[in-house]
């Protein structure tokens, strides 16, 4: 991955907002939204890999 910078960034980002959402229901939720979050992040930080940088 050459830009790790922004896969680190979207990946925590997504992962944070769904620990945010998640933690409304419960710790247990928070860590399962949490996990979709930061693989809706690996893929965000794909798309904009794809779409700007290349």
């Amino acid at each position: 991955m050459k830009n790790f910078l922004l896969f680190t960034i979207t990946t925590t980002v997504g992962g944070g907002v769904g620990w945010w959402l998640g933690e409304f229901v419960g710790t247990m939720t928070a860590f399962i939204v949490s996990g979709i979050g930061t693989l809706l992040g690996v893929w965000a930080g794909w798309w904009i890999d794809r779409e700007y940088f290349q």
